[in-house]
């Protein structure tokens, strides 16, 4: 059906990837297999009894097929043919989903052609930080994650369905849609993305406006005319933020279709590549290709995609998504598998804010193909790996392209062969590590994305301001506060606290200081998102103060350091023992649907963890609930 070439012999993966990949093993042995288990039971009892649907009482499946039209509905109640759920996260408003609209009538007739049948499932909801970032809706939208799983998880409930193509892009969705499929992880699934927008105002052009207008140089008007010359048409947005590291990451697991993460959005090839997993997905659901999406995310899989991470200085968002994407699957992954890897995996990739370039110039350096070829070359990647696409991560060094309006996949060039400003090989990196790290210290443990931090600034020594709040800061700098070197703490930002909002609106200011010759740091408990810049920040910081963490006790003046080379965060000097902890606000927890999320707040994993409403692989301890009475203990 496809004609990616057959892949060559694995070679030997990298002895520190080998290590950690089977202490992830060793580490999970008892969940993962509990839940292979699972899963396989499904699978052996469908073999045996035929598809799902067969099983259904009559009224369930009259149901379940009244709206097909006449020639779907034969299919269904008469033949053994495969039935697709299609689940999408489709909405108008956001620019990276609305594309998806046209989606399910393409893939219904695709699918069709291909001897199945689709039927729309369900949809799922999409928030976008963008729109929400420095307002209350952003204090929903990590939870959003959790109940885009739980939307996945109902859509597939019906029990009609042998596959499933699963629609998104944006941040906390297509983590989402992958906790939500791996509770069938029986399922042949194929993720289908959308591409991203064409290449508008150049990022860092972007960037000095803000920053001007944080200083009072640029009026509203200026920066307004700016952002929309930014984000100016239907696709994904294209600096390297979570949305496209979904992207990147997908193709690390074998979730999508080779070479499909950053094809453009409107584009022929966009259509061709989502007609391909149509097609794609009906083969899986056959008896001769059937490809578990759960067997499939493995704990190579799971490495693959940490690596594929560092490798590109990705979103620190994912040091919290993949931890949750993986206890779903059964596999414990912990910060300190991502601090070991980020020692060994160069940095390969400068895309904004790691770099001038965008995603679009990404794709023409040689894009995701070029990337796993040069990461599989030096052993830094699992070859010998289940993929949608058949077996062998070695396919995901092709890359997509039409001949004669036919889709068709050739071999992508070397890494650094056309563009060695945005993308390398391992034998020339930007860096010798991976573009993200883990820090420790007395003040807890985060998370510091040091590949767009420049080395002088890997290493901040100074007072302490602390802040309760976003906006406390921000009136801070407007007053002229803030003028010596300063590592600004902004605390109760955690999943408990108000749900671990992106602070991404404190950037500009922080960037101002910075340029002003200050030496700055950020310290957090909150994100600072995918967009993470030039100044140093440590940020999901675990345990967070709304938890008693040690953030709740400093004051201003505190004296910190905090050492991304040496993985160090401290308090120095400062009896925090004697202390009492500052008081948690109380602000925000209504309004704008936040009144719906307090069970959320209360039962919800640190970030470390994963940030999860579900149960964890890593926090087995039941916490005390004050909602189910004193001394009423609920394991969460």
């Amino acid at each position: 059906m496809h004609n990616w070439p057959n892949p060559r012999p694995a070679r030997d993966v990298h002895l520190t990837v080998a290590e950690v990949t089977e202490r992830i093993a060793r580490r999970s042995r008892e969940t993962r297999r509990a839940y292979l288990d699972r899963i396989d039971r499904r699978i052996e009892h469908d073999a045996i009894h035929g598809r799902p649907r067969g099983r259904s009482g009559c009224a369930n499946l009259a149901h379940g097929v009244a709206g097909c039209g006449a020639d779907e509905k034969e299919l269904l109640v008469e033949r053994d043919v495969p039935n697709v759920a299609l689940v999408s996260a489709y909405n108008d408003m956001l620019s990276a989903h609305q594309p998806l609209d046209r989606y399910p009538a393409l893939l219904k007739k695709e699918i069709l052609r291909a001897g199945g049948v689709a039927q729309f499932a369900g949809g799922v909801p999409a928030m976008c930080d963008g729109i929400t970032q420095g307002r209350e809706g952003m204090e929903l939208s990590l939870f959003s994650r959790d109940v885009v799983a739980m939307a996945t998880a109902v859509a597939l409930a019906h029990d009609m369905f042998d596959a499933a193509l699963l629609l998104g892009v944006c941040d906390k969705i297509v983590p989402g849609l992958v906790i939500g499929a791996l509770s069938f992880g029986h399922l042949p699934c194929i993720f289908v993305p959308a591409g991203p927008m064409p290449s508008g105002l150049p990022n860092t052009e972007k960037a000095s406006v803000r920053e001007r207008h944080a200083r009072g140089a640029a009026d509203t008007t200026e920066l307004l005319d700016a952002e929309l010359r930014s984000y100016h048409a239907p696709g994904t947005c294209t600096f390297y933020g979570t949305a496209n590291t979904n992207q990147l990451l997908m193709e690390a697991l074998g979730l999508h279709l080779p070479g499909t993460s950053f094809v453009p959005a409107g584009t022929v090839l966009r259509r061709r590549l989502t007609e391909a997993a149509g097609r794609r997905v009906v083969a899986l659901a056959g008896p001769e290709e059937r490809a578990a999406v759960g067997r499939i995310v493995d704990e190579r899989a799971i490495v693959n995609a940490v690596v594929a991470l560092l490798a590109t200085g990705g979103s620190t968002n994912h040091t919290m998504h993949l931890v949750a994407m993986a206890a779903a699957a059964g596999i414990a992954l912990t910060w300190q598998d991502f601090a070991e890897l980020s020692e060994l995996v160069p940095l390969l990739a400068r895309i904004y804010p790691n770099g001038k370039a965008d995603i679009n110039d990404f794709q023409r350096a040689g894009g995701t193909a070029s990337l796993f070829a040069a990461l599989l070359d030096a052993g830094l990647l699992h070859e010998d790996v289940p993929t949608v696409a058949g077996h062998g991560l070695r396919r995901y060094t092709q890359t997509p392209v039409l001949v004669d309006g036919e889709l068709r996949w050739e071999q992508a060039p070397a890494a650094g062969a056309l563009d060695p400003a945005v993308l390398r090989s391992p034998e020339q990196p930007f860096a010798r590590d991976g573009g993200i790290r883990v820090v420790d210290g007395s003040l807890g443990r985060a998370v510091v994305k040091v590949s767009a931090v420049r080395p002088e600034q890997c290493v901040i020594e100074a007072p302490a301001r602390v802040f309760d709040d976003q906006q406390s800061f921000l009136d801070a700098f407007a007053a002229g506060t803030l003028n010596d070197d300063v590592v600004v703490v902004v605390r109760f930002q955690g999943p408990c606290a108000n749900g671990m909002p992106e602070l991404h609106r404190l950037t500009p200011a922080l960037g101002v200081m910075q340029a002003r010759g200050q030496r700055v740091a950020l310290v957090t408990d909150g994100r600072m998102s995918g967009a993470s810049g030039k100044v140093p920040a440590a940020i999901h910081c675990t345990p967070e103060a709304a938890a008693g963490g040690p953030l709740a006790l400093l004051r201003d003046g505190d004296l910190i350091r905090l050492d991304a080379r040496r993985g160090r965060l401290d308090v120095l000097e400062a009896d925090l023992e004697s202390r009492l902890p500052a008081v948690a606000p109380r602000a925000g927890e209504e309004g704008v649907g936040r009144e719906l999320f307090g069970l959320f707040r209360r039962s919800v994993s640190s970030a470390d963890t994963g940030a999860s409403v579900f149960t964890t692989l890593h926090d087995p301890q039941p916490v005390v609930r004050p909602s189910v009475g004193v001394g009423e203990l609920v394991e969460v």
